[in-house]
């Protein structure tokens, strides 16, 4: 992947009347990256994304792709393809005629748009659906129509704002990995807008996690989901244990640190940025996975707790416990051999490793 940037954010502001929906974004895209916009209804990405294609003037701020400054240009000369969440496909038109709409407006000649149009069909692998109306195809089906419109303009920028979310599990499982593979094939710089987490996982080269009309994070997803930057971040990913302590004694390495944190009638070592500072209020960020049950207390490498186990859900290849600790309850996914029946009392054992802190 180019280290070059193909889209930059610089301080975008948008405005619907009085109300301030984004708040001085900042973002860059490199060349052929895939980056989610991840959060909540409301928080502001799809006002994001049709700023970009150009259907939301800005308020402040600019636009650039490459060099060239699109902040002012109109929505019809940026370039851009836009994959709307409902589809958007014409119902009188046949799969043909839908997926070669954009190059009909562009006056490509009627043998220019056959050929491209036989190109998009095979390669979303809907050889023999072009005469077909697209009132007789499944979801998926749709899905890749709507795709095939998007990419047969050969856009510089592909902007699919929840693209599968009126699709069905199975179905948007098997998409992604399709949407995925296809991206990377192309090489084109993508913008996906999703309040799927999951999706935003296995899609995206990068994820940029949103709220209240800002940007709160932008990382891989490795990244976030190992080192979130605050308490909002984490509570994401993977329905984490956030565990409120006091900061004792800090040991910097590096850009991290490990330091010795005391909460509610515990005490332990965990990891965290190397910003820390004895003596600050923070949250310890606990992933369900990486608890273990029954071990033995290591109290120089993380952090040991004693509890009882209050709810166990068998969800097969794991299991998911529920286990009280003091007043606080804490999310367990463990492996389903020896299971642990409701008011077991175990240990739960964590790696400093496997721990980060965050300030609220």
């Amino acid at each position: 992947m180019s280290g070059v940037s193909d889209l930059t954010l610089d301080k975008v502001v948008i405005r619907y009347g009085d109300t301030t929906v984004l708040h001085q974004i900042d973002l860059e895209v490199r060349q052929g990256e895939l980056i989610a916009l991840l959060g909540s209804s409301g928080c502001g990405k799809t006002s994001l994304l049709r700023a970009v294609a150009g259907f939301v003037p800005l308020a402040s701020g600019r636009i650039r792709v490459g060099a060239a400054d699109i902040t002012n240009l109109p929505a019809e000369k940026r370039n851009c393809a836009m994959m709307f969440q409902s589809y958007a496909l014409w119902p009188h038109m046949s799969v043909a005629q839908n997926i070669g709409y954009g190059l009909r407006v562009r006056g490509w000649s009627r043998e220019r748009i056959d050929a491209r149009v036989g190109e998009m069909l095979k390669l979303l692998q809907l050889d023999g659906y072009g005469s077909r109306g697209v009132d007789q195809l499944s979801g998926g089906q749709r899905q890749r129509v709507a795709m095939g419109r998007a990419l047969a303009i050969d856009p510089a920028l592909l902007l699919l704002d929840e693209p599968m979310s009126n699709l069905d599990y199975r179905i948007r499982l098997e998409l992604r990995h399709e949407i995925r593979a296809l991206q990377q094939r192309l090489g084109i710089t993508t913008i996906y807008v999703t309040h799927d987490q999951e999706e935003a996982m296995v899609l995206s080269d990068e994820i940029a996690v949103m709220s209240e009309g800002r940007v709160l994070q932008t990382a891989p997803p490795e990244m976030l989901y190992a080192r979130p930057a605050s308490r909002t971040v984490a509570a994401f990913f993977g329905a984490p244990n956030l565990v409120p302590a006091k900061t004792r004694e800090v040991r910097r390495s590096g850009e991290s640190a490990l330091a010795r944190v005391e909460g509610d009638g515990w005490e332990g070592w965990c990891t965290g940025p190397a910003t820390l500072q004895p003596g600050e209020s923070v949250t310890v960020v606990v992933r369900p996975e990486a608890v273990r049950l029954g071990r033995a207390a290591r109290h120089d490498a993380g952090i040991v707790w004693r509890g009882v186990v209050r709810q166990r859900v068998f969800r097969g290849t794991r299991t998911l416990y529920a286990v009280e600790v003091g007043g606080a309850r804490f999310t367990v996914d463990a492996p389903p051999d020896s299971p642990l029946a409701p008011g077991a009392e175990v240990t739960l054992d964590v790696d400093a490793a496997h721990t980060w802190i965050v300030r609220d």
